[in-house]
Parts: structure tokens; sequence; C-alpha cells
């Protein structure tokens, strides 16, 4: 049975703090940040219980291959990925916002839009949509960048309001993030899918805006099929998406949606599988490349070892 990581706890020389994400935990130094992929997955901004075996390297190996391939539109933070789990890169100070961006009226866009909201982070939604329709052009709906808790729906006329991005600076994420989306969307679409909607965050390395954390994986994405899409629509039906959408689906049938009170369900064996085979499905549809497991017998110990000779 695959070993999957949790959490790690490393103290490394030099290392100046520590900061534990909903997936990944971070190594800070003077320049530098280390960070491992876990196979923790959340939903509903809550992490579950259960690790998924092979899902941070399908992230870190997604998020390194599509930061390479994005280079030339903006720069990104990555310096070396010295193992599937771990990327070294540049110590940043970013933005406290997330820039979301969506091709198609899906997830939390269609929750807001069924419960009659036609306004999303300042946005203005034409009426007559329906569920995973496309929209007429791409939207960016930005979030605030939690530290804890919930990540919160923001517009950009509050953003400039509050300061927590000059005009500036937002000007150019939004420059960034159009670019990214196309270039995704391209990419996808030679592998037969859909970047329905994703996010990007950035953060300055001194004077220069550098993409940050990662990028098009399906924690930070949902994709649709291209094949078969305008029927499903036609239809009425679900369209078969690679996303986390499906886990958020289960919780939600087994009554969880992160509200308060409510008790998070733990997964069964089965499900923890077939979630991290979904994972690797989506690895193999979006880059077009076999995925190879790594080896798990010494996960813990093979991560910290290739941290120590990178730092």
């Amino acid at each position: 049975m695959s070993t999957a990581i949790k959490e790690t706890q490393f103290q490394f020389p030099g290392q100046q703090g520590f900061y534990k994400g909903k997936v990944r935990d971070v190594y800070i130094f003077e320049q530098k940040l280390a960070v491992v992929a876990s196979d923790r997955i959340s939903a509903f901004d809550v992490v579950l219980p259960r690790p998924i075996p092979h899902k941070g390297q399908v992230l870190n190996q997604i998020a390194a291959k599509f930061l390479k391939d994005t280079s030339d539109i903006v720069p990104n933070w990555v310096e070396s990925i010295p193992h599937p789990q771990v990327t070294i890169g540049k110590r940043c100070e970013p933005f406290k916002v997330e820039m979301v961006i969506r091709g198609y009226l899906a997830g939390h866009a269609a929750r807001e839009y069924k419960a009659g909201k036609r306004q999303l982070c300042g946005v203005h939604l034409p009426e007559g949509l329906k569920e995973n329709d496309k929209l007429p052009s791409p939207i960016i709906t930005p979030t605030t960048k939690a530290s804890e808790g919930h990540d919160e729906d923001i517009s950009k006329e509050e953003i400039l309001a509050q300061g927590i991005v000059s005009a500036e600076d937002y000007a150019i994420l939004e420059k960034y993030t159009y670019a990214l989306f196309e270039r995704g969307t391209q990419i996808a679409k030679q592998m037969g899918l859909l970047l329905v909607d994703t996010k990007y965050e950035f953060g300055k390395y001194g004077d220069d805006i550098l993409l940050i954390d990662e990028i098009h994986t399906p924690d930070s994405s949902r994709y649709f099929y291209a094949d078969g899409y305008e029927g499903l629509q036609e239809a009425g039906l679900p369209q078969k998406q690679l996303s986390k959408e499906f886990v958020r689906q289960w919780l939600i049938k087994n009554g969880f949606q992160g509200k308060e009170g409510q008790q998070v369900p733990e997964m069964p064996q089965d499900f923890v599988d077939e979630v991290s085979e979904r994972y690797i499905e989506l690895f193999e549809k979006i880059t077009g490349e076999k995925f190879q497991k790594a080896a798990t017998q010494n996960l813990e110990k093979d991560i910290e070892t290739a941290i120590l000779a990178n730092i």
C-alpha cells in the first residue's frame, strides 16, 4: 500500500520559519523557500482527515511543468525541483489576493448564480445562463488570501480602495492573469480538455512581480472534457470533469459543506483510492505524459534529504 505524507515537521540549518498551508508545508530561509507538496486534500477550505497517495507528486509535477511552460509570459519563483514532491524557489512577498479567473459558469460561481446573484466580485453576469455554460468572455473574480479559514470574494474596486494592491501592480496582475489563462486554455485544448476556471498567485521579489505557488493543477483549476461538452449542456446533464469538484460533491452528499458545526466525514479506503486515481488521470490527461509513481518506502526521509542538499 502506498505511503502518503500528511505533514512534515523538519528542522533545517538556517531555517527562519515554517508555514503549514492547506496542502503545502513551507520551510522559510533568508532568500529561499522549500515547499513540500503534501498528500493532504482540502475542500470548502477544510483539510480532510485522510491523505491521498501520490497527490502531492501530481500537484508538484504539474505545477513545475506549467510554470516552465509559461515562463515566457511571466517570470516565476522556481529554482529547482529536487524531489517529485519538493520545489525550491525564491522567497517572495505574496500579494494578499488570489487572482481567480473563470471561462465558464461552474462551481462557486454557478452556486452564487443559482442563488440569484448577478454580480460576482463586482463583475456583472448576464441573465439566462445555465450551470457550466461558457461565459461571453473570461472574468476575473478575485478572493482575499486568508492565512486561516475561508478566502472571501472581493472586487477589484475593494482591493484598490483598501490598498491591498496598488493600482499599478493590480494592472500587471490582471494582464498576467488573462495571458496565463489564454495559454492554459490553449494547452488544455491540445489535450482535449476545457480549462474552466483557475487561480493564480503572485508575489514580489525585490521590485519584480513573480508568479508563485502552483498553476493549472486539479487543486487550483477545473477542467471539462471537450468531447461531449456541447451534448451534455444541451441535455442539461453534468459535465465530465477533472477537478476536486467530485470530492466536494461527495462531501455535500455526506452532509458537509464547511459550515460551522458540521462534522467532516472520513473518506473510506475505496474512495481514497478513487481520488488518487483521478489525480493521476488528470496528470496524464493534461500533460500527455505517463505518470511515474515515485518510491514511497522512505518518502519522508527522501524529502528531507532533497531539501538539505538544495538550501
